[in-house]
C-alpha cells in the first residue's frame, strides 16, 4: 500500500517535472512574438507559405524601368552627345579652307608717300582661295563619315550594355526579395517544428534535444535574413545608378519571377550577333574609315592649288594723266617634297590603324561566340533545372515531408529527419528560384552579346504610354 502509494506520488513527480522542463524549453527557445501566438498555431499551417508574395507593394514592369533608362542615364545622354558631335564634323570635313583676303599697297617708293609719283604704284585688294587636289575632299568627308558611324556604333553598345545592367540587377534585386520571402517562411514552419518537438517532449516521446536543434535552423534563418538585407541596399544602388536616379525617389519592386523560354539556336545567335552587334559593326566602320584614311594620306603625294585675284588702283600722275586699274591673277601649288618624314609617316599610320582594327574585329567575333557558347548553355542548364525542380524534385520533396511529419507525430521517425527534410526542400526551393533568376540573366547576356536594341524589348503606343515587353 505504501509502495504503491509512492509510485503513484513518483509519477506525479515525473509529470511536473517535465512540465516544468517543457516551460523553460518553451521559454527558452521559442521568441515571445511565437509564444504569444502558440494557441492559435496548428501544424497543418506548415505548408500554406509555397509562393513568395509582393508585399502588397506595386510591380514596377521592367519595361518601364527600360524607358526610365534610356531618358534618364547619364551614361547613355553623354554617348548621345558624342554621337551629336561627331555628325556635325561631317559637314565641315568637306569643306574648302576659308579664302583670304587681303589688301595693300604695291610698289609704293621709299622716298615719297604719294601715290602718284610712280607709274607701278598702286593700292591692291585681293582674293585667294585654296583648292585641294581632286579626291582629297571627298575623302576627307568619308573619314568623317565613318568616325560618326563608328560613334554611332558605340552609342548603340552602351545604351544595350546599360540595358543589360539594368536587367541583372533587376532580376538579382527580385531574386534577393524572394530569398527572403523563402527563409521567412521557412522560418516559420521551423518554429512549428519547435513547438511540435516539444510537445514530444512534453509527454516524454522525444528528446530535449530535438527542440535545440529546430531552434538552431531557425536562428540560421535569422542569420540568412540578416544577410540578405545587408545585399538588398547594394543592388538597389546599382538598380538607381543604372536608372539614372539621383536618390531613391521610389521603392521599386520588380515582377516576379518567370520562365518565358525562349528558342536559342547557337549558330542563329552567333550569325545574328556577326550581323548586328554594334561592338562589332563600330570595329568595322573603324577599319573602313583607316582604309579610307590610307587612301587621303596617298594623296599627299599630289599638291593643292592656290588661286589668287586682285585689283590694284591707281592714281592720276602728277601731271594729271591718268593710269588705268589693274588686275591680277596667279595659281601656286605647293610642292609635297618632304615625302621621307611627312608623308609616307602618315600613310604607315592609317595602315597600322588599318590592319589594327581588322584584329580587334577578329579578335570580338572570337570572344563574342565564345561567350554566346557559354551563356547559351548556362540559359538551358538553367531552364531544365528550374524545369526539374518544378515537376519532380520539390513535389517529392515536400511529400517527404509531409510524409515524415506525419510519422513524426506517432513516433514512427526521429526528429532529425524531419528537419533534415525540410532543410533539404528550403535548399531546393532556394535553386529553383535561383535557376529562374539565372536563366533570366543569361538571356539579359545573350541579348547584349546578339545586339537586340531595347526598341525590341518596349513598344509604346501613341496614344496613352502602354509598355509592351517580348518576355
Amino acid at each position: 500500500m505504501i509502495a504503491s502509494s509512492l509510485d503513484s506520488a513518483g509519477n506525479v513527480f515525473s509529470i511536473i517535472r517535465n512540465g516544468m522542463i517543457a516551460v523553460w524549453v518553451l521559454g527558452g527557445v521559442i521568441p515571445l512574438d511565437v509564444r504569444a501566438d502558440v494557441s492559435n498555431h496548428a501544424h497543418p499551417a506548415i505548408f500554406q507559405h509555397d509562393k513568395p508574395a509582393a508585399d502588397g507593394k506595386q510591380v514596377t514592369p521592367l519595361a518601364t524601368l527600360i524607358t526610365e533608362t534610356l531618358q534618364n542615364n547619364p551614361e547613355i545622354q553623354a554617348s548621345l552627345r558624342e554621337r551629336e558631335a561627331a555628325q556635325q564634323r561631317i559637314s565641315p570635313a568637306e569643306a574648302l579652307d576659308d579664302p583670304m583676303l587681303e589688301a595693300g599697297v604695291i610698289n609704293a617708293p621709299l622716298a615719297s608717300s604719294p601715290f602718284n609719283r610712280e607709274d607701278m604704284t598702286m593700292k591692291m585688294i585681293g582674293l585667294s582661295q585654296r583648292f585641294p587636289f581632286p579626291g582629297k575632299r571627298g575623302l576627307r568627308k568619308e573619314v568623317a563619315s565613318k568616325d560618326a558611324e563608328a560613334v554611332d556604333y558605340g552609342y548603340q553598345e552602351t545604351v544595350n550594355r546599360v540595358v543589360r545592367d539594368l536587367k541583372i540587377a533587376y532580376f538579382d534585386l527580385r531574386l534577393t526579395l524572394e530569398m527572403t520571402e523563402l527563409v521567412k517562411k521557412n522560418k516559420l514552419i521551423l518554429e512549428d517544428f519547435t513547438h511540435l518537438a516539444v510537445d514530444h517532449y512534453t509527454v516524454g516521446l522525444g528528446a530535449q534535444a530535438d527542440a535545440f536543434k529546430a531552434q538552431t535552423q531557425v536562428s540560421r534563418m535569422e542569420d540568412e535574413l540578416l544577410r540578405l538585407a545587408r545585399e538588398r541596399p547594394v543592388i538597389e544602388a546599382e538598380l538607381i545608378r543604372t536608372l539614372g536616379r539621383i536618390t531613391h525617389a521610389a521603392a521599386l519592386m520588380p515582377a516576379p519571377l518567370s520562365l518565358h523560354e525562349v528558342s536559342l539556336n547557337l549558330e542563329s545567335l552567333r550569325e545574328s550577333a556577326m550581323a548586328q552587334r554594334p561592338q562589332l559593326l563600330a570595329l568595322q566602320s573603324l577599319a573602313a574609315r583607316n582604309k579610307k584614311a590610307v587612301d587621303l594620306a596617298n594623296l599627299g603625294y599630289y599638291p593643292d592649288v592656290d588661286v589668287r585675284l586682285s585689283y590694284g588702283q591707281r592714281d592720276r600722275m602728277l601731271d594729271n594723266s591718268s593710269r588705268p586699274d589693274m588686275v591680277s591673277l596667279t595659281v601656286a601649288i605647293n610642292l609635297p617634297v618632304w615625302r621621307t618624314n611627312k608623308i609616307e609617316p602618315r600613310i604607315a599610320e592609317s595602315q597600322a590603324l588599318h590592319y589594327q582594327a581588322l584584329d580587334l574585329y577578329q579578335a570580338q567575333s572570337n570572344e563574342i561566340a565564345a561567350r554566346l557558347r557559354q551563356q547559351v548553355a548556362t540559359a538551358e542548364q538553367n531552364l531544365k533545372s528550374a524545369r526539374l525542380y518544378q515537376t519532380t524534385i520539390l513535389p517529392q520533396a515536400k511529400l517527404t515531408v509531409e510524409s515524415a511529419l506525419e510519422a513524426y507525430k506517432v513516433n514512427r521517425v526521429d526528429f532529425l529527419t524531419l528537419l533534415d527534410n525540410q532543410i533539404t526542400v528550403f535548399n531546393y526551393e532556394i535553386s529553383l528560384v535561383t535557376a529562374i533568376a539565372n536563366y533570366n540573366k543569361a538571356l539579359a547576356e545573350i541579348d547584349l552579346l546578339t545586339g537586340k536594341t531595347p526598341d525590341e524589348l518596349v513598344h509604346t503606343t501613341i496614344d496613352g504610354v502602354r509598355y509592351e515587353s517580348t518576355r
